[in-house]
């Protein structure tokens, strides 16, 4: 590492409150800037490196923003080193984990959430990544040099999509790379109503440049292109960046922090009173992407050898990967139902086993390059239902044909059944046709990962992966899922589809489909397998991890990775009256005790499983006892 500079130490954080035996944790900010050897084999693979400005050394170098959170007494932190991947500039984990409020800072006691991580011992650790993102909020950045041609700027052609809710005339929109060219020649714009649909040129469709950066478009007269449009403008662009960066970053900061050594301009390493033995690699939606796609291009092997990165946490993923390391790179770009269809980060290989798959004709796993360098980590790969709808998360545990297959000894697959992905930012309720499902998984996952840290120091398997399956009847196709007919429900088996795409070309060229299954459901529409929350167990709603858009909005397709709730009927009146076919409230318990008793067995089974830590359970309980809300209880 050539600098690695703490700039401000805020101790204690989070108002001064204190963590169990663990005690107070303090804040450090700074910035890493590191040189790559273009020339190591370890770094070949990044796209573009050849073509990077080298330093006196002959080194590619990046700056990133650091971010670290430790306990105030060295001796008191648990000797591991939590390494959450930034999503878009913003730390999730202590959100999810933690059931903390969605900030970037730690001013507050409340910034904690449940204290989880802290009370843990964990030094928790963030470094800027993405250097497209937005500055303030506390959001981290990096930056990567360009790439340069022969004398001049390299160029490209790229895709950039957007959809403007607000369903406003005139759209500006901020492309993501200069253009080459301001002929309008050279660029095209499309719209459609679908995903599938055919790219059109209707009447009164139009745009201009601003500048290099900017466009305007002008929306379609025709009023059946409404708020939910994808327009899909073409261009050639220039000057990429070398993003490819980020996976050498993480790398290359774990590996320098665990080693307790000075930075080669001498400045000393902030962990080296106490250096951490054993570090994880964790990432929320588009970080846990991150993770699976840092796995499967090799960059789990430090440069001086061996494994970096003991464990693995790829969260709510799905069989996703990334668009990182890739010329003309939109790292902050994923594939819903609805839009974003034709980029890159969703293609074979999905699994963490070797396979071969039949559509593509490639034989590979996500773990393949970790495998041939003997530098697999534990993994826990952790998703939401709404990951089975949106991210095609079933490729993770079957193959290419439909089949279940064995997870390796390393590796364990959880589904939160009921649970939807989650967001920072509330989602614009008047675009969607449901409620929006408010529960979370963070007490799902806290007990998984204290499973992990024994799993890794002691060999003590975790909990088996608990996801639905083939054989046992609880995945399937959209039609055989199996949900009640609710007035006003309107499922049509609508879900995130993938095929084999060929991105040779802008846009990409399609092929075969690939067999995208999901969960059944009982007879209440919720999910029947997986890890089940003790509010799916003791159901008041029907909760899944997908809602709909509403009329205006590209109506009936998926609305983005929101997830949706059916409350039941309160009263048996209530539920005739609706014909509705879920019971009642009433019916189901007779009173609010009943309840709380029938909830405080399936928190007592799960904490017995293991699948539950005895102080969410108390918490669950005791919303249900006071009348509270229990879906964001825990």
């Amino acid at each position: 590492m050539k600098e690695f500079v703490i700039t401000e130490t805020e101790s204690p954080t989070f108002g001064g409150r204190s963590f169990g035996s663990v005690g107070q944790y303090e804040r450090l900010t700074g910035y890493a800037i590191g040189a790559v050897d273009p020339n190591d084999r370890r770094n070949a693979g990044i796209v573009n490196i050849d073509k990077a400005p080298r330093n006196a050394d002959g080194h590619v170098e990046y700056r990133a923003d650091i971010c670290i959170l430790r306990p105030v007494d060295p001796e008191m932190a648990n000797g591991w080193l939590f390494y959450e991947v930034l999503n878009r500039g913003s730390k999730r984990a202590v959100c999810r984990v933690n059931s903390a409020p969605a900030t970037n800072g730690s001013g507050t006691a409340e910034d904690a959430g449940t204290g989880f991580l802290m009370e843990q011992g964990y030094t928790i650790l963030w470094s800027g990544w993405q250097d497209d993102v937005k500055g303030g909020d506390g959001r981290m950045r990096a930056a990567y040099p360009k790439a340069k041609g022969d004398g001049a700027p390299i160029t490209g052609r790229t895709l950039d999509e957007t959809i403007d809710e607000t369903n406003s005339k005139l759209i500006t929109k901020e492309l993501i790379y200069p253009a080459a060219t301001m002929d309008k020649g050279d660029a095209t714009l499309s719209a459609r109503v679908r995903e599938r649909d055919a790219r059109q040129q209707p009447a009164g469709l139009d745009w201009r440049y601003v500048d290099e950066t900017h466009i305007v478009i002008t929306r379609p007269d025709d009023p059946a292109f409404d708020a939910g449009t994808i327009f899909e403008f073409i261009y050639t662009a220039k000057d990429p960046r070398v993003t490819g960066l980020a996976f050498a970053s993480h790398r290359d900061i774990a590996d320098f922090l665990r080693s307790g050594a000075p930075d080669a301009s001498g400045n000393a390493n902030p962990l080296a009173s106490a250096p951490p033995q054993r570090l994880t690699l964790f990432g929320i939606s588009q970080s846990g992407r991150f993770v699976r796609d840092f796995l499967y291009q090799g960059f789990n092997e430090s440069v001086s050898g061996g494994r970096v990165f003991d464990a693995a946490v790829p969260v709510i993923a799905g069989s996703r990967k990334t668009q990182i390391n890739m010329a003309f790179a939109q790292p902050g770009r994923y594939q819903r139902q609805h839009e974003d269809h034709s980029y890159p980060g969703d293609q074979f290989p999905f699994a963490y086993r070797e396979l071969t798959d039949p559509i593509s004709g490639l034989t590979d796993s996500v773990l393949a390059r970790c495998e041939a360098t003997g530098t697999t980590p534990k993994i826990m790969h952790f998703d939401t239902e709404t990951e089975i709808w949106s991210a095609r998360a079933s490729l993770v545990v079957t193959d290419c044909e439909g089949n279940d297959i064995e997870q390796p000894e390393n590796v364990r697959v959880y589904l939160a059944s009921g649970i939807p992905h989650g967001w920072a930012i509330p989602p614009n309720g008047t675009a969607m046709q449901m409620p929006d499902n408010e529960l979370c998984y963070g007490a799902l996952i806290r007990p998984l990962l204290t499973a992990l840290k024994e799993w890794v120091e002691n060999d003590m398997l975790p909990p088996v992966s608990c996801f639905p399956s083939v054989a046992a009847g609880t995945l399937a196709t959209p039609d055989e899922a199996g949900f009640p007919d609710v007035p006003g429900f309107a499922f049509e088996g609508t879900i995130n589809g993938l095929r084999l795409m060929d991105h040779s070309s802008i846009p990409p060229v399609e092929g075969a489909a690939y067999p995208v299954l999901v969960s059944t459901v009982d007879s209440d529409g919720n999910a029947t397998a997986g890890l089940r929350h003790p509010v799916l167990r003791v159901p008041r709603a029907t909760l899944l991890g997908w809602n709909l858009r509403a009329q205006g909005y590209g109506k009936g397709d998926i609305y983005s990775s929101i997830g949706g709730k059916m409350p039941f009927a309160g009263t048996r009146a209530e539920r005739l009256s609706r014909n509705d076919p879920r019971p009642s409230i009433e019916e189901r318990y007779p009173n609010n005790a009943d309840y709380v008793a029938q909830m405080r067995t399936e928190t007592d089974a799960m904490v017995a499983e293991g699948l539950l830590l005895p102080e969410d359970a108390e918490r669950i309980v005791a919303a249900a006892n006071a009348g509270e809300n229990v879906l964001t209880a825990a």
